[in-house]
């Protein structure tokens, strides 16, 4: 399809995969855990304010999605969008049709042109799949039925998801003005919804009781290991929790250990033994957020709670040392103004620079000294700072003009010294910046909840948009739930280098793909399978080669992957195969953390049952 000028949005399932779908049951709640009974039981979570049902949709990456400002449109029947028409595309061999894909802001149809350009034409002959958000978080799979707790893992609701969003955000957006910026550049383009250097004993090593090494193994999870399989170097069991579970929230990985976040402490490890590196560093109430990112010098930044009762808020900040376990700088986050809460707190790091978001504002603190360095706060003529994204750029996300006409989101890239905007970029009314792929290239991925629609965009370093996504496939990242924020990078599965955005493709049963899209056109460049009868997840990126992981079928354990992302072949290449005796454990997070550093393969949860029966893990590490 020839690209408009600006960029079109794409429609069919585009949403991200954190957790199995179910038939949509309201807004963004915590997804009830649907596995087999032999599966550990899914943490319960306060369920959020519910939304009109709508048709369920497909994992991430399925055909047609719902089309976005920035995203992909793959529709039969593309409507016109925002910005005007363009001719009608042809279906490709990949594009699955959605009877809900529609252009985005920046992509334009021939039936509704997008902002920036022509959705994606649906494939042949694939089934028509309700609108489906690549960027929103997705439920664990229905149990029951014999259904197959490995295969089938179905992405959840963008559409839900994203008025969730909206609503909770209702006090962050409920004040009147006007918004400035841009939008007549490229609009967004919618698409409607449709060699191991580890070591170890036959035994992993763990007390049983999460504390952080030595002692009898109480279970030998390498027990029948197969030759060609790798060890189980050594677990951990998940602490006590309350009845209705616990956030394990963070996981970080140094030369010497694995630490994790989990309910009230930070728990680390020796990458090599299992033992503990260091007394856990323990906190009065739960950690509410962490900072995925990590110093050079292996420093990062846990906020947790004031306290227990409904008004408890989390503005308490510690930096914490991850090779020694010393607690550095603590400070007190501050309220904002009216309706500007620290319930809930995003943060982040950018160089020496700590970015604390709260919902309409965001504070800078030199993570060195914890420091206040600058507030960002309203601008414009009623835009609200409420959501920070951190890595190699600072980015911020604003709330323009809510409940006016005018309403809209603008995106600015922020001098982390200064907290300066180098440039911001308006995003066309009715389309909303729900994550960030990828923050160095910029790549975003933006919703129309009214619409139903879903569009991936990258922009160029001047904010100027470089390409949108022009792939008729419905991908599926996972991605966790936003419900008091945006949570701009809480997807996993996704990921990006100088050229290339990789992204995975949902399959209800059997292998997926990973598809390598060009940031310059937004065209797909190839695709590669996964090597087994389950989904295969884009990790990271380093040289010519892309790490994957392939989770776990009935048959085998899960493994880690090598994809060359140059010329000739992309055919995978195991680089560890887990061992199948510990499939079911792999399978049965509820949410989980992954990481693959220097031949070691890490696999945590990211949120504990609470149930003292099941024996539940907190983490494990592969090697050979």
């Amino acid at each position: 399809m020839t690209q408009p000028s600006e960029p079109s949005p794409q429609g069919g399932d585009g949403t991200p995969r954190g957790q199995q779908p179910q038939p949509p049951q309201g807004g963004f709640g915590a997804p009830q855990d649907p596995r087999q009974p032999s599966a550990p039981q899914p943490p319960q979570a306060p369920q959020p304010p519910q939304t009109p049902p709508a048709p369920p949709q497909p994992g991430y990456g399925y055909p047609q999605q719902p089309a976005g400002p920035y995203a992909p449109q793959a529709q039969p029947q593309p409507q016109p969008g925002p910005y005007g028409a363009t001719p009608p595309q042809q279906p490709g061999p990949y594009a699955q049709p959605g009877p809900y894909a529609q252009p985005g802001p920046y992509q334009q149809t021939p039936a509704q042109p997008g902002p920036y350009g022509a959705p994606p034409q649906p494939g042949y002959g694939y089934p028509q799949q309700p609108p489906h958000f690549p960027g929103a978080p997705t439920p664990p799979p229905a149990g029951g039925g014999g259904r197959n707790p490995f295969k089938g893992k179905p992405a959840l609701l963008v559409g839900a998801a994203v008025a969730l969003l909206l609503v909770v955000g209702g006090t962050v957006w409920a004040v009147s003005g006007g918004g400035g910026g841009d939008d007549d550049d490229k609009k967004p383009v919618a698409h409607r919804s449709g060699t191991a250097t580890a070591s170890a004993s036959e035994s992993p090593v763990d007390k049983g009781d999460g504390g952080g090494g030595g002692g009898a193994d109480p279970e030998n999870l390498n027990e029948g290991r197969k030759d060609g399989e790798a060890k189980v170097l050594w677990y951990k069991q998940a602490p006590k929790a309350p009845g209705d579970g616990a956030d394990a929230p963070g996981m970080w990985i140094t030369g010497k250990t694995a630490v994790k976040a989990v309910y009230k402490e930070v728990e680390a490890y020796d990458v090599a033994t299992g033992e503990a590196a260091w007394d856990p560093v323990t906190f009065p109430q739960k950690i509410c957020a962490v900072t995925h990112q990590k110093t050079d010098d292996n420093k990062v930044v846990v906020a947790y709670m004031n306290g227990v009762s409904d008004n408890a808020t989390c503005n308490q900040l510690q930096q914490i040392d991850l090779v020694t376990g010393k607690k550095g700088w603590s400070t007190k986050v501050s309220e904002g103004e009216l309706f500007d809460s620290t319930r809930s707190l995003e943060v982040s790091l950018t160089g020496d620079t700590l970015m604390v978001g709260r919902s309409q504002s965001g504070t800078a603190y030199d993570v060195r000294s914890g420091k206040k360095l600058w507030d960002k706060k309203k601008y414009g003529a009623a835009c609200f700072p409420s959501a920070f994204a951190g890595g190699a750029k600072l980015i911020a996300v604003s709330s323009c003009a809510a409940s006016t006409s005018k309403e809209h989101d603008e995106v600015q890239e922020l001098d982390p010294k200064t907290g300066k905007a180098r440039w911001t970029r308006k995003i066309p009314k009715g389309w909303s910046v729900a994550r960030t792929y990828s923050v160095a290239p910029l790549v975003l991925y933006l919703t129309d909840e009214d619409n139903k629609k879903w569009n991936i965009s990258t922009l160029k370093n001047d904010g100027s948009v470089r390409s949108q996504v022009d792939v008729n496939e419905s991908f599926a990242p996972e991605c966790g739930w936003a419900i008091l924020e945006r949570d701009l990078q809480g997807c996993t599965g996704v990921t990006a280098d100088a050229g290339t955005l990789y992204l995975p493709t949902e399959a209800k049963t059997g292998a997926n793909e990973i598809v390598a899209i060009s940031l310059d056109t937004g065209k797909e460049k190839w695709r590669t399978k996964s090597p087994a009868d389950s989904s295969m997840l884009p990790m990271r990126t380093e040289g010519a080669a892309l790490y994957a992981y392939v989770e776990p079928t009935y048959e085998a354990g899960g493994r880690v992957v090598s994809v060359p992302t140059g010329g000739g072949s992309h055919r995978p290449s195991t680089l560890l195969q887990n061992p199948q005796g510990t499939a079911e454990i792999e399978n049965g997070f509820y949410s989980r953390d992954i990481a693959y550093v220097d031949g070691r393969f890490y696999l945590s949860t990211g949120r504990l049952n609470g149930n003292s029966e099941t024996k539940q893990k907190l983490m494990l590490a592969y090697g050979k």
